[in-house]
């Protein structure tokens, strides 16, 4: 399955992606990695409502998200990953996952984190996952919409990144 994106979004499958994503991306299936879904019945329900019937909707909990990117990577099925945070895309990465550039679209403000962009909130977990999957080569691009700029978003986590690790000291 080639990998066409892989986007950080912690409402997952919404309009962003059904009306501005998939309409500028050519995908035959949504991958969806999350733990809360994956035992969620409703949320699975209201997900496949939202996805146009010509594109397959899978859903996996995060260890069971792997194997299935790793043994079809080679078919023509050309997927879109969603995952709600940066650790479930890390899991995925160091567990073999052919992942080469990360999508960061919606990561929202809630008690405890820290708004960097406005796309972008963050507490220190989020920060040193973003950080590892930096540090594995991997590009870490922020942008709501296809049609928005690139924003290098790595300077932002570094600077984050050095500053969790000034405190720890």
């Amino acid at each position: 399955m080639p990998i066409v994106l892989v986007r950080i979004d912690d409402r997952l499958i919404h309009g962003q992606i059904v009306q501005g994503w998939l309409k500028n991306i050519n995908v035959d299936k949504i991958f969806v990695v999350s733990d809360i879904v994956a035992q969620d019945s409703m949320q699975q329900m209201l997900m496949s409502m939202a996805v146009p019937s010509n594109i397959e909707l899978e859903i996996k909990n995060v260890c069971d998200s792997v194997q299935p990117v790793i043994s079809g990577h080679n078919e023509k099925t050309r997927i879109m990953i969603l995952a709600s945070n940066p650790k479930d895309v890390l899991h995925m990465i160091e567990n073999g996952a052919p992942i080469k550039s990360v999508n960061v679209g919606g990561m929202h403000f809630v008690n405890g984190k820290r708004q960097l962009l406005c796309n972008l909130s963050v507490d220190d977990d989020d920060v040193r996952h973003l950080y590892k999957i930096y540090e594995k080569g991997i590009e870490i691009e922020g942008r709501v919409l296809p049609a928005d700029e690139r924003a290098n978003i790595v300077t932002i986590i570094e600077k984050e990144y050095k500053e969790i690790c000034k405190e720890l000291k």
